[in-house]
Order: C-alpha cells, then sequence, then structure tokens
C-alpha cells in the first residue's frame, strides 16, 4: 500500500469515527426531543418498510437518470441534506437559529460543491440520520435492518448489479451520498471534472438506500457506491496502479447503516453507561464501533487491490459482531441482546 493510500484509509476511518461520535452525542437530544420516528420502536416491521422503501427508491431514482431528471435528485438530496443538518444544529441552537447552518449547507452544496463541503454535508446528514434511526430502531429491528441490508447489498453488486447503473447516474451530481476521500492536498473535485472520472471507490449511497458497495477504478473509470446512491460498472480485469488514484469514494450509507445499530444499542441495550464525557455510550455500543472500523480496514484493503465489492457485509457484519461480543462481556443475557426478551 502506497503511503497515499494510508493517508486515505485514515480518512477514511476518521470520517466515520465524527459520524459515529456524532450520532452518540445526538442521541440524548433527539430522545428529549421525541424525535423518535414510530410509535412503537421495538416492532420488526419498522426493518422491513424501510427497506421496501429504500428498493422502490431505487427503482424512481434507476427512472429519474433514465428520464433526464437528474435536476429533480439533486435537488431532492440537498433538501434532505438541509433537513438533517437542521435536526443536528437544533441540538446545539434553538429550532429557528439552527435553520441558519442548515441553508447554508444546502447553499454551499448547490453553488460550491467541493469535496470538503460535500464531506461536510455529509458527516452532518449521516450523524443526524444514524441518531434518527437509533433511536427509532430497537435493538431487533436494527439488527435484522443490518442483517437484511447486508445481503440486499450482496445481491445489488454480486448479482444483479443494479447498484451500479443507480452510481453512474450519482456519481457525476456532486452530492453529499458519498464522501470524497482525497489523496493529495492538490486534489479538486470540481476542477478535475465527473467524480466517476476519477479514482476509486468504495460505495454506497445514504438517503436512497442502504446498501453498498465498493468499487475500486482507473483514473479514467468510474467508480461507484451505494445504497440510495451508487456505483459505476468498474472493469475489474484492469484495476488501477495504487500510486494513480486521486481519490477514494465510499457511500454514506456505509457509514450510516452499522451506526444505526451503535445508536440503538446505546439507547436500548439494559448494559450500564460508560463514563464518556458528553455520551450516551455503553460496552455494546463502543464494541459495535470497533466491529465496524474492524470491517472498513478489511473493506479498505481490498478496494485498495481494485477489485469491486460489497461493504455492507463486511460493516454490517463487524458492528453486529461488535455489539454482540459487547453485550456479552457487559452480561447482558443474549436473548435480551437481540432483542427477543419481550417475544420468547
Amino acid at each position: 500500500m502506497f503511503p497515499r493510500e494510508y493517508r486515505g484509509v485514515a480518512f477514511v476511518v476518521g470520517l466515520f469515527v465524527i459520524v459515529q461520535v456524532g450520532a452518540l452525542a445526538l442521541v440524548p437530544e433527539f430522545v428529549a426531543s421525541d424525535y423518535q420516528a414510530v410509535e412503537n420502536p421495538d416492532n420488526p416491521a419498522n426493518s422491513v418498510l424501510y427497506v421496501v422503501a429504500i428498493v422502490a427508491m431505487t427503482g424512481l431514482m434507476l427512472a429519474a437518470f433514465r428520464y433526464d431528471l437528474d435536476g429533480a435528485i439533486r435537488l431532492l438530496i440537498v433538501g434532505v441534506s438541509a433537513w438533517l443538518s437542521w435536526y443536528v444544529f437544533s441540538a446545539l441552537v434553538s429550532p429557528l437559529a439552527a435553520a441558519v447552518p442548515a441553508v447554508a449547507v444546502a447553499v454551499g452544496l448547490l453553488l460550491y460543491p467541493e469535496w470538503y463541503v460535500i464531506d461536510t454535508a455529509g458527516v452532518l446528514m449521516g450523524a443526524g440520520a444514524a441518531g434518527l434511526f437509533g433511536i427509532s430502531f430497537g435493538l431487533l429491528p436494527a439488527l435484522v435492518l443490518l442483517a437484511v441490508l447486508a445481503v440486499y447489498d450482496a445481491i445489488s453488486v454480486y448479482g444483479t448489479e443494479h447498484m451500479l447503473s443507480l452510481a453512474e447516474g450519482i456519481m457525476d451530481l456532486n452530492i453529499p451520498v458519498v464522501l470524497v476521500i482525497p489523496l493529495s492536498l492538490s486534489y479538486s473535485l470540481l476542477d478535475g471534472g465527473a467524480a466517476s472520472e476519477e479514482a476509486a471507490g468504495v460505495g454506497e449511497d445514504v438517503e436512497t438506500e442502504s446498501d453498498v458497495k465498493a468499487d475500486s477504478a482507473d483514473e479514467n473509470e468510474a467508480a461507484g457506491d451505494d445504497g440510495g446512491e451508487p456505483g459505476s460498472e468498474v472493469d475489474a480485469a484492469e484495476p488501477a496502479e495504487a500510486g494513480d488514484r486521486d481519490a477514494f469514494f465510499i457511500g454514506l450509507g456505509d457509514a450510516v447503516i452499522p451506526t444505526v445499530l451503535i445508536a440503538s444499542a446505546a439507547t436500548f441495550s439494559p448494559a450500564a453507561d460508560l463514563a464518556v464525557p458528553f455520551l450516551g455510550v455503553n460496552l455494546p455500543a463502543l464494541l459495535a464501533m470497533v466491529g465496524t472500523l474492524a470491517g472498513l480496514l478489511v473493506l479498505m484493503r481490498w478496494v485498495i487491490r481494485g477489485r469491486p465489492h460489497a461493504a455492507l457485509p463486511l460493516l454490517n457484519g463487524g458492528a453486529i459482531g461488535g455489539y454482540l461480543v459487547g453485550s456479552v462481556v457487559a452480561g447482558v443475557p443474549l436473548i435480551e441482546a437481540l432483542g427477543l426478551a419481550g417475544i420468547l
């Protein structure tokens, strides 16, 4: 692995940690503000409905790209960015005051979508979305959600490959459904043209779906993301040379989906809270974070080798494994850790 790739991997890990810690910091405020999206967070049907919504949104987006409605998709994602950013800022200031920086996020994305603007908006969206879903999905629904999306991601990347088509449409829009990981200080997303012409991807998207795929591409090939947004098909026979890449791209949904379990564990697990300032975190949530990052490191190793991979099986698998280990170590019976105590 070249030094540039080491720096890129460190940057990816840093962004994931910010999303995770941000979600944990927001959870107490979201609970106090009664932002829970469902009446019964322990109902597994919530996960099924969410997955159905993801599939439906994916279909709508594919249709939109087919009929040249790219602009509408861009405006939709920018609007969602402002909305989720408002939730984040409202945890710090009054709801009215929070509207000012939330609108600033939208304006920045519309007028100057450079990589650091996209990443800033993506981190705000990711922390807000993970926190909101985390307090709305109990332990069993969160586990079901991660398991189903991991399988769906694998099918969409290795089987139907429809995420590749979705990615092809999304990558040129410069919207925060992907996190951009520059491998040099001089890198510019705007000066270099479309993201899909530049480098390597890992992917998924956030709002529209949570399945993910990791793609590695040549400098003149497309790279993907997945989950509600995208990835583009890459010639796996001719992966990019490690030193030739200018950036990595990883779908925002890759960071959000496993963090939903982290936030859910912090909210619903009976394990005792750890003495961490400003964070409501317990051992199951902490080890779910560690498991996610372990899966991320394995994923990035594969991506650097130039092969397309589904990301959620690794990331969600790491989160679930870490959560279960943390629950056992914390003395939580496995039946309770799985959210089945009230059912069996």
